[in-house]
């Protein structure tokens, strides 16, 4: 390791001991957070922080409907745990506008942030039949969804997909669906961290192995019709964003506010199961609820437990919003389209520093510019990677992290980096890869 670096050399090293972080590319998203913030505040100088996001302002047409909620008493009532009625029928509206698919009003409910979605839907899922306790992830994915299920002691199988894409994929979920214990499928899509795009026909298999198997699919939308190659951002009118509910009634949709109305902080989301899968009955889960249909166990008896429902004013704020986008006044697409333009610009930066792009093909075509790219040097393991960039004042975590086979590589996330940084990014891998190339 060279010690002429654009950080401290020596600071550094004392914060990675600080932080007992001995690998960066094994830890996680918020313990990165910290040792940047930790090696920021001890030396005045400010990393280019690709480890999370984001940057963008909250949309302000939820803030105001926030403030007026709180202005008339809301933040003295409990909100009911299956969310208060004009969300509810924003929710139904949006996933009708946005995805083309019918759900009752019954059926949306929100949640603490899609993380919250998840954990009740791997915890109920994988009590739905007593032989069936195990997720399989379709991977790279979110790191946290992991965590989540070794919190719970759910076991969990995974394979990453960038090698089984189109007709491939059918056969290698069929090897694990055969064995008979999985009990929920999860991937994202727009995928975290590698941006692909799954094709209807991928949907379609996983939609119909899905109804074969007797197993639910988690779609993890926080991403949601932001594939930028389409103009997805018309309320009812085609191209819709894709989403495997078109071909199975087994689903359960995670749709963040976080990325697309740049609502993080109000840990707000839409939890969208089908009526199908909300009506339907499961001896098992007597086992450990007073009742057997799925939706009433997974809202009274899951969520109830979790959280006793989520804050009040946001989902005035969050009903506000889908209100703007269903009646075509907000379009927040708009908004969120300088995620893709960063994302170009930033890896020709990397591209003509000696970097590669990991995950570089959607089937047949570019991967297209947006939230996320991954990248990778050689003669790095992506630990190494990770570790290294420290020291040169820019910030990722590692594929390993993600459930991706591709260990060299790290996940870059656009959202925090500024336009104005765009220079000491690329001064800074100018001087990476004058220190580390094989040539």
């Amino acid at each position: 390791m060279k010690k002429n670096t654009p950080i401290p050399f020596e600071i550094v090293t004392e914060k990675l001991k600080e932080n007992r972080m001995e690998h960066v590319g094994k830890a996680s998203i918020r313990e990165i957070k910290k040792l940047v913030d930790d090696i920021e505040k001890a030396t005045g100088q400010k990393y280019v922080r690709m480890e999370m996001g984001l940057r963008l302002p909250a949309a302000e047409i939820g803030v105001a409907a926030e403030i007026e909620a709180l202005k008339n008493g809301v933040a003295s009532i409990y909100p009911d745990i299956q969310g208060i009625p004009p969300l509810k029928y924003e929710m139904a509206r949006f996933v009708k506008n946005f995805l083309d698919i019918e759900v009752r009003q019954e059926s949306c409910v929100p949640t603490v942030g899609s993380m919250q979605g998840g954990f009740a839907a791997f915890l109920a899922t994988t009590r739905m039949h007593k032989d069936k306790d195990t997720v399989l992830f379709i991977d790279p994915g979110f790191p946290v969804q992991k965590m989540q299920c070794k919190l719970m002691a759910i076991p969990f199988e995974r394979f990453d997909v960038y090698n089984y894409r189109g007709e491939k994929l059918r056969e290698k979920l069929e090897q694990f669906l055969a064995k008979g214990n999985i009990a929920t499928i999860i991937y994202s899509n727009p995928n975290n961290p590698s941006w692909i795009c799954f094709t209807e026909t991928e949907l379609q298999i996983i939609g119909e192995l899905a109804n074969k198997y007797g197993v639910v699919v988690i779609e993890d939308l926080a991403y949601i019709t932001m594939d930028f190659r389409q103009d997805m951002s018309k309320p009812g009118e085609p191209p819709y964003q894709p989403t495997v509910a078109k071909y199975t009634d087994n689903y359960i949709l995670l749709i963040s506010s976080s990325k697309v109305f740049s609502y993080a902080g109000q840990r707000m989301a839409m939890f969208v199961i089908s009526d199908n899968l909300f009506d339907a009955r499961y001896p098992d889960l007597k086992r450990y609820y007073t009742t057997e249909f799925f939706g009433h166990a997974m809202v009274f008896g899951t969520l109830y437990p979790l959280s006793s429902g989520t804050a009040h004013a946001p989902q005035y704020g969050l009903a506000a919003l889908l209100k703007a986008v269903n009646d075509g006044t907000f379009n927040y697409i708009e908004d969120v389209k300088a995620y893709g333009e960063k994302a170009r610009i930033m890896k020709k930066i990397f591209l003509e520093n000696g970097f590669e792009i990991v995950y570089d093909k959607d089937l047949d075509e570019p991967i297209a510019d947006g939230f996320y790219f991954t990248f990778s040097y050689p003669g790095f393991d992506g630990d190494a990677l990770a570790t290294t960039l420290i020291y040169y004042g820019i910030s990722a975590i590692s594929l390993e992290t993600t459930g991706s086979d591709r260990t060299e590589g790290l996940r870059a996330c656009v959202s925090l980096v500024h336009p104005n940084q765009f220079p000491d990014l690329e001064a800074r891998l100018k001087l990476f890869h004058q220190h580390h190339s094989l040539a």
